[in-house]
């Protein structure tokens, strides 16, 4: 019985010291080290890997999560395709369709309890805005304390994105015509990988 009460009292502590600990409790993305891909369908059957590298975030102490997307830095390798994109699928001339933002709330109990070297899968709800339309997205992150403040946050599986949801099929549509595909699929799976650093305020 005091063997128990002792272990008890010890995973007590633990948790306690883990929580009071020095970890970051602000979380700023940075960008250098973060890349969020996204993969588009041609032909069929002609699959390819695009990014964005404009990218901005934070998590904050309550756990709160925002992610920007500049769509403007969309980077398909081909200088027209980018161009076209922009201009046809983003429509980023308007200044409201320029970005992507996602929000969620984590559990920043959770967060706070990984230790370094530590992974901790965490199924959420986040919300997209697209091009004037806002939707709901299950999503699986794998969040990994690298440091006491470096935390990376990853897709434990692909997002996938429907352009029917973001009213975007017009968009996909000119761009089959102008680059005279037969198709282009609706559907668009998309990953990242975070590194966020962490500071105390």
């Amino acid at each position: 019985m005091k063997i128990r009460q002792y272990s008890a009292a010890g995973m007590t502590a633990f948790l306690i010291l883990l929580a009071t600990s020095t970890f970051a409790t602000e979380w700023a993305l940075d960008s250098k080290e973060s890349q969020l891909n996204f993969v588009s369908v041609k032909k069929t059957h002609i699959a390819e890997v695009h990014q964005f590298t404009g990218l901005k975030g934070d998590l904050d102490d309550k756990g709160n999560f925002r992610f920007e997307i500049d769509l403007n830095s969309v980077d398909t390798n081909i200088a027209i395709r980018d161009e076209r994109m922009r201009e046809y699928l983003f429509q980023t001339k308007i200044q409201s369709f320029s970005q992507a933002i996602v929000t969620a709330k984590l559990d920043d109990t959770v967060i706070d309890l990984i230790p370094v070297g530590a992974s901790e899968t965490l199924n959420v709800e986040a919300k997209l805005a697209l091009h004037g339309e806002t939707k709901l997205l299950n999503m699986e992150l794998l969040v990994t304390r690298l440091a006491d403040e470096k935390l990376l946050v990853i897709s434990a599986k692909p997002v996938l994105l429907k352009v029917d949801d973001f009213a975007l099929v017009a968009g996909v549509e000119k761009l089959k015509e102008l680059a005279k595909l037969p198709s282009i699929s609706y559907a668009v799976p998309v990953t990242f990988e975070l590194m966020f650093t962490g500071y105390n305020e």
